[in-house]
């Protein structure tokens, strides 16, 4: 994660945007005064992030995710083959 003070920040905006979608990676920008420093990150990323928290937050959901993850551990599963749809023309 890099740093940026917020003058050079706005001067290089596009650069820094382009840079932050195409790395992935978030950008702190800096200010004199610590309760102005803000992070930035792609919508991509800030998408991804909600939908996690989302998913998180929804004990139904975790529930299901934990009882795989359990017949997983134990191997207690079965592995199919995925079927080829052929397409409507």
């Amino acid at each position: 994660m890099e740093a940026v003070a917020y003058s050079n920040f706005r001067q290089n905006l596009k650069s820094y945007m382009k840079q932050v979608n195409e790395d992935a990676d978030t950008l702190i920008v800096t200010s004199k005064d610590i309760e102005d420093t803000v992070v930035v990150l792609s919508k991509r990323d800030y998408d991804a992030m909600q939908e996690t928290l989302r998913v998180l937050s929804n004990n139904y959901v975790m529930d299901k995710i934990r009882r795989g993850d359990k017949q997983f551990e134990s191997g207690n599963f079965t592995t199919r083959e995925l079927l080829e749809v052929e397409e409507d023309d």
